[in-house]
Order: structure tokens, then sequence, then C-alpha cells
């Protein structure tokens, strides 16, 4: 009985996740056992395939924009990836966090939206915040629509 009852709130977990992922938004996806699953065979390759709830090229190209950053949260069905903090080793006196937000599963550059932060250290060790230009996100924002544009035509050769 212990076994059965240490198991209930993992399950009803993973359930609860389960749930939230689903989309309500009407898609033209193939319906299989009462839930709308992507079509794997679909001409278009916008769709949202199976696995994660955004779109899979702006997903994959942002990965690989901010790769040289370690991650600490991604979450692929909310479209989210949060790094942790990054110095650069030739400027250690400042540091970076990025967050992509995915927000379409359209491959759009209104689907997209990057926050950057800045931090400096100061004399007495302790992290501070400063200002960022504005034009830092909209490079970085540049920078993974035209990777994701190269993964999209890379696919349909």
């Amino acid at each position: 009985m212990k076994f059965s009852r240490s198991l209930t709130l993992p399950v009803l977990a993973l359930s609860a996740l389960a749930l939230a992922a689903c989309s309500s938004t009407p898609r033209a996806d193939n319906e299989r056992g009462g839930l709308r699953l992507p079509s794997l065979t679909s001409g278009s390759s916008d769709h949202r395939p199976a696995g994660i709830g955004v779109n899979s090229f702006l997903w994959r190209a942002s990965l690989d924009t901010i790769s040289f950053m370690p991650l600490r949260e991604v979450d692929p069905f909310g479209g989210v990836i949060v790094t942790d903090w990054y110095a650069n080793p030739e400027l250690p006196s400042e540091r970076f966090q990025v967050t992509v937000y995915i927000l379409d599963t359209r491959l759009r550059g209104d689907a997209l939206s990057v926050r950057v932060f800045r931090q400096e250290r100061a004399e007495d060790g302790e992290w501070i915040d400063a200002s960022v230009s504005g034009q830092t996100a909209l490079d970085i924002e540049n920078a993974i629509l035209t990777r994701a544009r190269q993964l999209r035509i890379s696919t349909q050769d």
C-alpha cells in the first residue's frame, strides 16, 4: 500500500503536465483516439511536430544561437529558454543572462521575443544590475531567425 501511495503524486503531476501541454486551439491535424496529434507527413514545415509545443525551427535555432551559455530552464511546451549567468572569459567583470520566448508555431519574426539581462561586478565583489542596449536583444533575435530560416531551407532539399 505504501508503494502505490508514493506513486500517486508523481502520476498526478505527470498527468497534469500532459493535460497542460494540450492545445485548445483548432488545428488541421490527424485525430487519433480523441487526441489531436500533428501529422508527421504534412507538407507544411511550419507545423508543430510531436514532442514540442512551438515552432521546431525557432526552437532549434534558439538553442543553437545561445549554445555557448549554460542553460538554466528549458520548456519546449511553453516555448521558454532561460540561460544561467554567463561571463565572457575576456571580460569577467560583467555577465549576461538571456531569456528566449517562442510565441507561435509559425516561423515568423513576431513569434520570437528575447530578453537580455546584464550585471557588472562592483568593487566589493557583488553583482549589480546594469543597463542593456535594446539592440542586443534585437541582434540575438535576428541571429535566431536567420538560423531558423537556414534550418528550414536545409530540410526542404
